[in-house]
């Protein structure tokens, strides 16, 4: 690893990579990213899939055999992502088995259309623990009202969970509450707690992009001089509602129990406008306990020119909530901000989700014909 990247691992951060695809795992390059730049984490989700099967011949095989058993097309890609998954989970378990199973994770979403059905979520989150099979997976279910709920329910029945697609502070601390009840549950039913892991999938950069479009608008010297500070405070307020949460008796019980908290994942860190530093989501979201999964391009600027001071967040809690209440002051609804969002991100899911069942179904019929 380069000074960097050891640098945020000794502060107390996981190295997550957001991507994962058969070429890579194929070639070898994910064992060298776990090698060289101490990637102990991936996640993955449609929008990942549906760009690796639309890329190259990697899938053909696969979906050659699919094709002659004459397997419907919702069916074949799962079984195309659980095969990646359960292949990547092979390649990090080496990772999970030396951090005694904190680290070595591979996520997999349920079926995003299925966000605002509890009871087919949960249905969904025990087929692909049952599919998939490896200690080190995570479910990952978003985390929309529906959603909380099944999220409570997987943790209770011992699935490990990734939940995704958190914007606001209030969602946030709800997915806490699921969390700490369905260890509570898992107890009751004589699950063993240390098995059980989880992680809460905080997106950053898409907050800073809907609320500096917003600032654009107000267009006074007062709200564009608060762009690019809006994502980087939500995530910091996280951390301390994070702190609050797993410093109380309540969680000391559970880990007393052999419980790990859930710990912060920062998502969505790709910077997406040119003008901001390419490693901001990274170097000011630095803290103990937390993941911070990246696209390959960020992992790869952070490890040439991130520059690891420390503890980013801690000191830096008050500040943000100065910068929340200058929005406020702007006329920003950071209410509304994150609402907007959430049915974004399920609506974006749920596209790359019907364009991965379109790539696959048009696979199927050439390797059919073939």
């Amino acid at each position: 690893m380069t000074d960097s990247l050891k640098a945020l691992a000794e502060a107390g951060v996981a190295i997550w990579l957001d991507d994962l695809s058969r070429e890579r795992l194929a070639t070898g390059n994910l064992a060298g990213l776990v090698r060289d730049k101490g990637v102990v984490g991936v996640t993955t989700n449609p929008t990942i899939f549906q760009k690796a099967m639309a890329e190259g011949t990697a899938y053909d095989k696969q979906l050659g055999d699919l094709a002659a058993r004459g397997v419907d097309v919702g069916e074949a890609a799962r079984m195309l992502q659980t095969y990646d998954v359960r292949w990547g989970c092979d390649v990090l378990r080496p990772v999970h088995d030396a951090t005694g199973g904190l680290d070595g994770r591979v996520s997999i979403e349920v079926d995003p259309r299925l966000a605002h059905d509890c009871d087919r979520t949960v249905a969904e989150a025990r087929g692909l623990w049952w599919l998939v099979d490896r200690p080190n997976l995570f479910i990952k279910i978003p985390a929309s009202l529906e959603g909380i709920p099944a999220i409570e329910q997987a943790l209770a029945e011992g699935i490990s969970v990734n939940v995704t697609l958190i914007f606001s502070l209030e969602r946030y601390k709800a997915v806490m509450e699921a969390f700490l009840t369905g260890l509570e549950r898992a107890r009751a039913g004589g699950e063993n707690l240390s098995q059980i892991a989880s992680v809460a999938s905080f997106f950053v950069s898409r907050v800073d992009t809907e609320v500096d479009k917003r600032l654009e608008k107000i267009g006074s010297p007062e709200a564009t001089a608060l762009r690019g500070q809006a994502a980087i405070a939500n995530a910091h307020l996280a951390y301390e509602a994070y702190l609050e949460v797993f410093g109380s008796d309540r969680w000391k019980a559970l880990e007393a129990e052999g419980a790990r908290p859930q710990r912060p994942l920062w998502a969505s860190t790709g910077v997406k406008d040119p003008s901001y530093d390419d490693t901001r989501y990274v170097v000011e979201l630095v803290g103990p306990g937390t993941v911070n999964t990246m696209p390959e391009p960020t992992l790869d600027a952070v490890a040439d020119h991130g520059v690891i001071r420390g503890d980013t967040i801690t000191p830096a809690i008050p500040a943000a909530h100065e910068v929340m209440t200058k929005l406020a002051g702007v006329g920003i609804d950071i209410d509304d901000v994150v609402d907007v969002l959430e049915v974004e991100g399920v609506e974006k899911f749920e596209t790359s989700w019907a364009e991965l069942l379109e790539r696959v179904e048009q696979q199927l019929r050439a390797q059919g014909s073939a």
